[in-house]
């Protein structure tokens, strides 16, 4: 079963460049992450500091394995100076409603 992921970044205004360039080093190491079948980036389109990370896992274990590798070696310590506020992650899963 497929599951949802929306992690979102409030980057601080003038860290939004920065955290632009992070980011996009970053999830080419989450898109390649095995049993990762998507993932997009929205921002808010009145505030451009605003981001959802929008990604699609294969599976629960398939996410719990890569916020393990996130929590660990892959950890990224750059990201932290350059947010506003503490990121909040939420998973849901896919329904047959």
């Amino acid at each position: 079963m497929a599951v949802i992921v929306l992690l979102e970044l409030r980057f601080k205004p003038e860290e939004v460049g920065a955290g632009r360039e992070l980011m996009g080093r970053t999830l080419e190491t989450t898109r390649a992450f095995e049993g990762n079948l998507q993932t997009d980036v929205w921002f808010d389109e009145e505030d451009e500091a605003h981001w959802i990370i929008y990604e699609v896992w294969d599976s629960i274990e398939h996410d719990e394995a890569y916020r393990a590798f996130r929590a660990g070696e892959g950890k990224v310590t750059q990201l932290p100076p350059l947010l506003a506020a503490p990121p909040s992650k939420t998973r849901y899963l896919t329904s047959d409603v």
